[in-house]
């Protein structure tokens, strides 16, 4: 029997996944680390916390089997997040999250340089603060001493792959969502690298994601219990992986992750665009494929943050119960009806990307009154981030992208109650996978293609992924949906302005 590894370097935490070749999850670990906001807008992490934890999780894992019969590992992670390394390859400083919106003043820099039209065609996406390329040159801009430094460009995966096999080396789902790729042909944009004077040399190979990119050191094996020799593949960036993971490899299957951010993917077989760049354009982990993808940046983020501030009842009942304080308050809301009753949640603590593309909306209820208790709050968190998703499923409808099918995954994805909104909100009917297991179990798959486990990631996918549940939408609570999306669309449009004004971004 032959075993496979996806690691997966996550925002909270690294998750690292053995599995058999059959498909079965035999073993995992998962060991956090944390955030800091130095400023407000601003999201940083220590590349060697991702690197201990990685570490951590390895030799947990491997006692669950004999290294021997581990045939390569997979990684994925983070997108966007800019790892920057001296010439004797050491980090230069904290890297800038994807969350991370202080790179507006950059962003604008590169449009009005390249031309809006023009970077579209170059490299298929808009200049957005979460991107890479900004954080770039925003360092450029204001750490002159630093940038000096810079002698390679690396993405939070494709660290841990240095580490790993001492080799720089990235694929294309991760690198799309740099700004640096030309999408189209799945290769570095030579041209927009030169007008912003970005050294290409700086920037690791490229290759597809189930090609194997490094092999594990004599170092790391000592150090983890790995096989020295063990074949590395390229891997993806956490969207794309999960896609895999989750069987959005076709036309006409969508995919919703409700995770820290919200997703809404869809597979495409050519590279297709939507002409306001609302929507990114990246090669997808299936080897010459690519698939377009809405962003909302606080989607569990947003409940998180509710629980964090608002839920201390509930983790504490949840302590002395020993269940989920989000178990608790959702639960909650079971007895508020669909629209809770007049109030509505803007999901943009974070900013927002998609539709919006605006580093300076903010979070709002809208409507309270005398009536509404926490648990009309709750529930108005769920239905705005759904709302917020659905956005990004409206403009996929319109650019002609068939939607047979819609698997939703990631945390939200345990609540029935979250489902059932979703479900209704957006008007199709929701199926669940196993394993649920994420963008861990889609690079696990993809390190069984690259070593030859399985024949393509087609066939991986047929004999490791089953659908396990399907809800239907309530056609009453749609009609009420409907008219609460409409409701929920108008306060950004009323709001824009204000959230300009009132930007924190403004005082830093």
């Amino acid at each position: 029997m032959k075993y496979l590894i996806g690691i997966d370097i996550g925002t909270t935490g690294v998750k690292t996944i053995l599995i058999n070749q059959k498909g079965a999850v035999v073993a995992k670990s998962i060991k956090e680390y944390p955030l800091q906001t130095p400023k407000p807008g601003w999201a940083e992490q220590n590349p060697e916390d991702w690197w201990q934890a990685t570490v951590a999780s390895l030799k947990e894992i491997l006692t669950k089997i004999n290294p021997a019969d581990i045939a390569g590992i997979g990684l994925s992670g983070q997108m966007h997040g800019s790892v920057f390394l001296d010439k004797n390859n050491r980090v230069l400083r904290p890297c800038i999250l994807w969350c991370d919106q202080r790179t507006t003043k950059q962003c604008e820099d590169i449009t009005a340089k390249i031309g809006a039209k023009k970077l579209i065609k170059l490299v298929a996406n808009p200049a957005l603060t979460g991107f890479t390329a900004g954080k770039v040159l925003w360092v450029r801009d204001n750490e002159p001493a630093l940038y000096k430094k810079i002698r390679r460009i690396l993405l939070p995966k494709d660290y841990i792959r240095f580490r790993l096999t001492n080799t720089f080396a990235t694929e294309v789902s991760d690198a799309s969502g740099t700004l640096f790729l030309d999408v189209k042909n799945r290769g570095w944009s030579k041209e927009l690298l030169k007008k912003l004077d970005i050294p290409l040399e700086w920037l690791p190979a490229c290759s597809e994601s189930s090609e194997i990119t490094g092999e594990i050191t004599g170092a790391v094996a000592k150090l983890t219990g790995l096989k020295a020799g063990m074949p590395v593949v390229g891997g993806g960036g956490d969207q794309a992986a999960q896609a895999v993971g989750t069987g959005i490899v076709k036309m006409g299957i969508i995919s919703i992750t409700i995770g820290t951010s919200g997703v809404v993917f869809a597979f495409s077989d050519k590279p297709l665009y939507d002409p306001r760049g609302r929507l990114h354009t990246f090669c997808h982990a299936v080897p010459g494929k690519w698939h377009v993808m809405g962003v909302m940046l606080a989607a569990g983020g947003s409940l998180q943050w509710f629980r964090n501030n608002l839920g201390q009842e509930e983790i504490t009942l949840a302590k002395k119960r020993a269940v989920d304080p989000y178990e608790i308050l959702i639960n909650n809301t079971k007895s508020i009806p669909p629209g809770s009753e007049g109030l509505v949640f803007l999901p943009y603590l974070c900013g927002e990307r998609t539709p919006h593309a605006d580093p300076d909306a903010r979070g709002v209820f809208f409507g309270l009154t005398l009536k509404h208790t926490k648990a009309h709050l709750t529930r108005s968190v769920l239905e705005g981030v759904c709302f917020g998703l659905r956005d990004s499923l409206e403009i996929i409808k319109d650019m002609g992208i068939l939607i047979n099918e819609v698997r939703v995954s990631g945390g939200g994805a345990r609540s029935k109650i979250w489902l059932q909104i979703l479900a209704d909100v957006i008007n199709y009917e929701i199926i669940t996978v196993e394993p649920a297991e994420g963008a861990a179990y889609g690079v696990a798959l993809l390190a069984g293609v690259g070593t030859g486990v399985y024949q393509d990631i087609y066939q991986a996918c047929r004999k490791s992924i089953k659908i396990t549940s399907r809800l239907k939408p309530n056609p009453e609570n749609v009609k009420i949906y409907n008219q609460r999306y409409r409701v929920f669309k108008s306060l950004y449009v009323s709001l824009k302005d204000k959230f300009k004004l009132g930007s924190l971004r403004l005082l830093i």
